[in-house]
């Protein structure tokens, strides 16, 4: 009876979350924009034989979050993942629990939704900028992340770009580590005492990549990370680097 109950309930909750998705997309307008005279290379020093050159070819995504933010003042940004379900305003809370069981609408969902750490500015000017959701068996919220531990999502390099649109501006991330590993904090620090801390951090976490991205990182560069369960102990995370951006 518990166990029926329990499906029923997670049944109920997927309802909700795409009755959510499908409402978003009525009223989000995600539109691919052309680099301009305000584009900025963020890692224009790169060889040129450096795939960086092969993934700022990719246009940005501009959304109006004008719309959302009458849905939710907390809505912060816009997230594309390539060949992923990975395509959501993202919010942030007071704390990082909020909605870990709220969705969008802020009505009680134990799918969540997607959203920033609270410690990071929504500008993303932090080093380390976290994005979190839960992984649904129904690959809704971050639950088709899972896919970039197979090799042919590796495979695929069209895949290695994240994009992201915030109020401020529009950005492309390069992606250059994704691994799983038992619950921990470290991934997640978003200070660092030095530029030296920083760097070691940036060799660890790069290191512990299942594919070989050969992306070069420096104290210079601000990276993203998406964080969710793999398994009730385990995460699935994902590294990548700011390589362009644009004001709106």
């Amino acid at each position: 009876i518990i166990s029926s109950l329990k499906i029923i309930l997670w049944l109920k909750d997927n309802k909700k979350t795409k009755d959510t998705v499908n409402e978003i997309n009525n009223i989000a307008d995600v539109t691919e924009k052309k680099d301009d005279e305000n584009t900025e290379l963020v890692n224009k020093e790169e060889n040129t034989t450096s795939d960086y050159w092969y993934y700022i070819k990719f246009p940005l995504i501009d959304v109006d979050l004008n719309k959302l933010k009458e849905k939710n003042s907390d809505t912060a940004g816009w997230i594309n993942v390539n060949n992923t379900n990975i395509n959501y305003p993202y919010v942030q809370g007071k704390d990082n629990n909020y909605y870990l069981d709220h969705s969008f609408d802020k009505k009680y969902n134990e799918a969540g939704w997607v959203f920033l750490d609270y410690r990071n500015d929504k500008n993303l000017s932090n080093k380390n900028n976290i994005l979190y959701a839960h992984s649904r068996l129904d690959k809704t919220m971050f639950g088709s992340l899972s896919k970039t531990l197979k090799s042919n999502w590796y495979n695929n390099k069209d895949n290695h770009i994240i994009r992201l649109s915030t109020e401020t501006e529009n950005t492309m991330w390069q992606i250059f580590s994704v691994y799983k590993i038992p619950e921990e904090t470290y991934y997640i620090t978003t200070n660092f005492n030095s530029d030296n801390d920083y760097q070691k951090f940036l060799n660890t976490i790069k290191e512990r990549s299942i594919h070989n991205f050969s992306t070069n990182l420096t104290t210079d560069d601000k990276i993203l990370t998406l964080s969710t369960c793999y398994s009730d102990t385990e995460r699935t995370v994902v590294h990548a680097k700011l390589i362009k951006r644009s004001p709106k």
